[in-house]
């Protein structure tokens, strides 16, 4: 039997013969450009013929960064509470259900020890694909525990934020993180450990207000958005149109809150370069070869 027939409304397929291009094949970027997923994958998840990067989260970063993907994941099963019995819409405690099922993560951050390019680093990354990424106190905690394993052993820090801001559900245990999650970094200043913090897109809110920008170096990704409040809330606050490219890494970095951009397939070398210089370490074979 032919896999079509000739009807009065002209050729049609029977429906047990159609063929659906499997979801995921291809990534559609922002400004149209089709790319191959795996050949995605390949490129850091970087669209190759636009440069747009493609929001990721913790795993595709530790993928990056740690060598071989071999790490040891630090406080993996810290979960939040409802301590204040929120409801809107739904229960906070629902919310926190629906998110972590959807995810197959525990909270908005997840933190690990490894090797990258032979040497240990502390990476907590957050994750926006959880309540957008949203600052409640699980990932407060997460951070000050990295931080005490980093003082602990004395290895390096790198925190990739990816947020929203504070969680409205956790209303002022939320914004209580920005003051406890900086008092920690400031006590790996006091220490000598270099912390590095690299901002994606996007970071926004009490985020941006505490520990994205406190790095020793801060490190944005290309046009990512950074920023406090968002661009709209910004322009109906003041009634003035905004600058082109406002609130874009690179206007952040223009004015001074960034050090350098980088793209994503050279954070892993960049990373490593700068904890070389500042630790006084030999530079790397493997640095010096990819440079």
């Amino acid at each position: 039997m032919p896999w079509f027939k000739r009807t009065k409304k002209g050729i049609q397929t029977p429906t047990e013969d159609k063929k659906d291009v499997p979801k995921g094949l291809w990534y559609k970027s922002p400004t149209g450009k089709i790319v191959d997923s795996e050949e995605l994958e390949k490129n850091f998840y970087v669209s190759p013929e636009d440069g747009y990067h493609v929001r990721v989260g913790s795993k595709e970063y530790f993928e990056i960064l740690f060598d071989d993907n071999k790490f040891k994941e630090l406080d993996k099963n810290l979960t939040s509470q409802d301590t204040l019995k929120f409801e809107d819409k739904k229960k906070y405690t629902d919310r926190l259900k629906e998110a972590q099922d959807k995810t197959g993560l525990k909270d908005a951050i997840r933190c690990a020890v490894g090797k990258s390019m032979g040497e240990d680093l502390v990476i907590a990354c957050m994750d926006f694909s959880f309540i957008g990424g949203s600052m409640g106190s699980v990932v407060g905690e997460k951070i000050v525990r990295a931080a005490d394993y980093s003082l602990k052993k004395k290895i390096p820090l790198l925190i990739i934020s990816k947020s929203g801001g504070a969680r409205m559900m956790e209303a002022a245990l939320s914004l209580m993180q920005l003051a406890k999650t900086s008092v920690k970094l400031a006590q790996l200043s006091d220490a000598g450990i270099p912390y590095i913090s690299l901002s994606t897109d996007p970071t926004t809110g009490g985020t941006t207000a505490s520990f994205a920008m406190l790095g020793d170096i801060n490190i944005g990704e290309p046009g990512a958005l950074i920023g406090f409040a968002g661009p709209r809330v910004v322009r109906d606050t003041t009634g003035k149109e905004l600058p082109e490219g406002f609130q874009t890494a690179e206007f952040v970095l223009e004015h001074g809150f960034l050090d350098f951009i980088t793209h994503r397939r050279d954070l892993k070398r960049k990373v490593n370069l700068y904890l070389d210089l500042v630790l006084n370490r030999p530079l790397r074979e493997k640095v010096e070869k990819s440079a």
